[in-house]
C-alpha cells in the first residue's frame, strides 16, 4: 500500500501543476482579502486578462507554472452599466458599494456582456482553504510535494555515491586506507546532523540546491559504514580471490564482483535515508535556510501558520504536518519491506 502511496506522490509531484487550482509559477497568487479562510471556502472570482503575455510552452507549463497568470480579484458584487464592469471587492461582513472600474476594453473583443460575466466571473472554491497571505493551501501542498521527492533523490543520491565509493575503498584496502576514512566517519558521525546541515547550508548559502547538496553531504556515513562491513566479509570469499589470481584490477573485483553481492542492506538504509531527508529539509524550512520564499515548502508552511494554532486556525499548519508525516511514514514502511524481503535468513 506504501508503495502505490509513494508513486502516486510521485505523479503528483510530476504534474503539480498542472493538477493545481492555481498553476502559477509556486502556486503563488495573492488575494489578502480572502486569506486564512476555511477548507470548502466559496468566493467570486473575477479574472482579468494579462495585457503582458509571453511565449511559453505547453510542457515548460506543465513542469514549472504559468509566468504571466492572469489578474484575479475575489468581488462580492458586479454589474455593467456604460462599457464598464463595476464591481465590490470582496469583505467580510457588510457589502462595500461598487468602488472598483475596470473598462471592457480590458477583456478580448467581439464578447458581449453575458459572456464577459460568464466567462472570466466565476464561483472559485478552496478546497482546503487559504493560507495567511490568500494563497490556495491545495495549490501550495500539491507545489510543495516537488521539493520533499527532489530533496529525497538528490540527498540519497549523493550519499549512495559518497557511502559506497568510500565504505567499498576502506573496506577492500584496509590498514592506513580504512584508518583515514573510518576517521573521518567517525568525526562526520559525532556532529548532530542539524548543526552540519545549517554549517553546509551557511556556507554555502541559503536555497533550493544548497539544502540538497548539505542534506546529501550528512548522510552518507551510515551508507559508508554499512558498506565498508560488507566490502570486509565479501572479500574474504573463494571469488574474489579468483578474481584476484586471474589478474583482474581492483576497480572491477570492487564493482563487478564485491559490490553486487554487498548492496541489500544499502536499499534498506536509502529508504530510511529518503525519508530522514524530507524531515531534515522540513527542519531546515521551518528555521528558514531551507527553500526560500515563494517556493512552496512544507516545512515553511508550518512555520508561517504555528501561530494559528491557538486562533482555532489549526488546519493551516496541520495540513502540511500531516503531508510530512504520510509521507516520510510511507518511505519507512517500504524500507521495513524491504528488510523482509531480502532478509535470507528470514
Amino acid at each position: 500500500m506504501s508503495f502505490y502511496f509513494i508513486v502516486f506522490c510521485a505523479f503528483i509531484a510530476i504534474f503539480s501543476y498542472a493538477l493545481a487550482p492555481d498553476n502559477s509559477q509556486n502556486a503563488n497568487q495573492m488575494h489578502l482579502s480572502i486569506h486564512s479562510k476555511p477548507p470548502g471556502f466559496k468566493v467570486q472570482m473575477l479574472t482579468i486578462p494579462s495585457q503582458d503575455i509571453s511565449e511559453q510552452s505547453f510542457l515548460n507549463k506543465i513542469f514549472f507554472g504559468e509566468k504571466n497568470t492572469e489578474t484575479e480579484i475575489p468581488i462580492d458584487q458586479y454589474t455593467i452599466k456604460d462599457g464598464v464592469l463595476k464591481v465590490s471587492p470582496y469583505s467580510e461582513g457588510e457589502i462595500i458599494e461598487l468602488s472598483k472600474n475596470i473598462k471592457l476594453e480590458r477583456f478580448p473583443k467581439g464578447l458581449t456582456k453575458d459572456q464577459i460575466i460568464s466567462t472570466y466571473i466565476k464561483t472559485q472554491t478552496f478546497i482546503l482553504g487559504t493560507d495567511k497571505y490568500g494563497r490556495d493551501l491545495l495549490s501550495r501542498m500539491l507545489v510543495g510535494i516537488r521539493i520533499s521527492f527532489s530533496i529525497g533523490f538528490v540527498a540519497v543520491l549523493i550519499s549512495l555515491i559518497l557511502g559506497i565509493s568510500l565504505g567499498a575503498i576502506a573496506g577492500y584496502f584496509g590498514g592506513k586506507t580504512d584508518a583515514v576514512i573510518m576517521w573521518l566517519i567517525n568525526v562526520t558521525w559525532s556532529i548532530p546532523t542539524l548543526l552540519l546541515v545549517i554549517a553546509i547550508t551557511l556556507a554555502l548559502g541559503k536555497g533550493f540546491w544548497q539544502v540538497f547538496i548539505a542534506v546529501g553531504l550528512t548522510m552518507w556515513v551510515e551508507v559508508a559504514r554499512v558498506v565498508r562491513g560488507q566490502v570486509l566479509g565479501v572479500k574474504q570469499m573463494q571469488y574474489v580471490t579468483a578474481a584476484r589470481a586471474m589478474g583482474f584490477t581492483n576497480f572491477r573485483i570492487i564493482t563487478k564482483h564485491i559490490l553486487p553481492n554487498s548492496l541489500a542492506p544499502v536499499i534498506v538504509i536509502s529508504a530510511a535515508n529518503f525519508a530522514g531527508a524530507i524531515l531534515i529539509e522540513s527542519g531546515l524550512s521551518f528555521l528558514g535556510i531551507g527553500a526560500q520564499p515563494p517556493m512552496p515548502s512544507w516545512g515553511a508552511m508550518i512555520k508561517d501558520h504555528y501561530s494559528y494554532i491557538i486562533l482555532g486556525k489549526a488546519y493551516l499548519a496541520v495540513i502540511p504536518g500531516l503531508g510530512i508525516m504520510s509521507l516520510v511514514m510511507a518511505f519507512m514502511l517500504i524500507g521495513n519491506a524491504l528488510r523482509d524481503a531480502l532478509d535470507v535468513k528470514g
